[in-house]
């Protein structure tokens, strides 16, 4: 088979993002063979014209140039134990697709994978799981976090491995990547994911104790559903991921708490939310569209090649909300953030 242009990429896990990755990877000419532990699943995939490998031993037996690991949060450090020995005579680089960072990076340093690790995460999803939820446009074009160690742990060839990630991230996936430090990703995904579906899921929670439970779902309309979409996740992988982040999740919470302790007294006491509800205006005028201009795309020359410099400044921008478009032999295109 001719390789594409990101070399051979191996996927572990045929769930909602596996499935939607490979299934796109696919379509763009991609070399790409998956497995999954489920063989239904695997027969499903082979079913729509995906390259399928009945196990980890045959998947790497592909010796694939890039290893995605697209299994559930709690199955990763397992997942990489497998892996390690028959990863060892090659030179793939291993990167994931999980929304908690710092702990997938335990489970593979724990792995001896560590000096090949490169995290990542694209920030697209439904309520949905399983491979017949996926969909090749569940990815086309997502923004993604792309993750590299805290400064002075990264490994020597990590810089090489980025570039690899971010060429397949901007190249075959159409996407666009943030490059930052794992622990930053974590408390940024706490805010924007992982607190959100908390929230969603004690309102869905509310309404299910309540003794107006029936009335209220019967009168349910817009703000529900949107406020309720994502607590239809599976429970169990909703948890998992909350508790893996939970270093990030709880102060965040906490704030959210004292935050709604405000809004009480306030209702209490007949007191003024015009603060409560003015807080973030610039925040909805930015998600409004009417925000701070931006958007403009600069060149960050590789004179030296990939270096820990050229990560760090890469990571600089990340930190700041520029994203990286492009990879050229010379340059990463970075977008400004809008």
């Amino acid at each position: 088979m001719t390789r594409g242009p990101a070399g051979t990429v191996a996927v572990v896990g045929l769930g909602l993002v596996g499935g939607s990755l490979t299934r796109l990877l696919a379509a763009r000419g991609v070399d790409v063979v998956a497995t999954d532990l489920d063989p239904g699943t695997r027969s499903d995939a082979r079913a729509v014209g995906l390259r399928v490998a009945d196990d980890l031993a045959a998947l790497c037996a592909a010796a694939p140039d890039l290893v995605v690991l697209a299994v559930p949060l709690r199955a990763v450090r397992a997942t990489a134990a497998e892996l390690a020995p028959l990863l060892a005579g090659g030179d793939a680089t291993l990167t994931d697709v999980g929304s908690v960072k710092g702990p997938v990076r335990a489970a593979v340093r724990a792995a001896g994978l560590g000096d090949r690790y490169v995290g990542a995460h694209p920030m697209a999803g439904t309520e949905h799981s399983g491979f017949a939820a996926s969909d090749a446009g569940l990815l086309d074009g997502a923004p993604w976090a792309v993750t590299v160690a805290e400064p002075g742990a990264a490994a020597a060839d990590e810089p090489a491995r980025l570039a690899q990630v971010l060429r397949l991230v901007t190249g075959p996936l159409g996407g666009t990547a943030a490059v930052v430090t794992d622990d930053r990703h974590d408390e940024a995904a706490a805010l924007i994911s992982h607190v959100p579906h908390v929230l969603a899921t004690q309102l869905l929670n509310a309404v299910a104790g309540a003794p107006v439970r029936d009335l209220a779902l019967g009168l349910a309309a817009g703000s529900f559903r949107d406020g309720t979409r994502v607590a239809l996740t599976d429970p169990a992988r909703t948890e998992a991921m909350v508790t893996e982040n939970a270093a990030w999740v709880a102060p965040a919470l906490r704030k959210a708490v004292r935050d709604l302790e405000v809004v009480i007294g306030a209702l209490e006491t007949n007191g003024s939310l015009h603060d409560v509800f003015h807080a973030a205006d610039d925040v909805r005028a930015e998600r409004a569209g009417r925000g701070r201009p931006g958007g403009a795309e600069e060149r960050v020359p590789l004179a030296g090649g990939w270096t820990p410099a050229a990560v760090d400044a890469l990571v600089t921008r990340g930190a700041a909300g520029a994203v990286v478009v492009g990879v050229d032999d010379d340059a990463v295109r970075v977008r400004a953030p809008r």
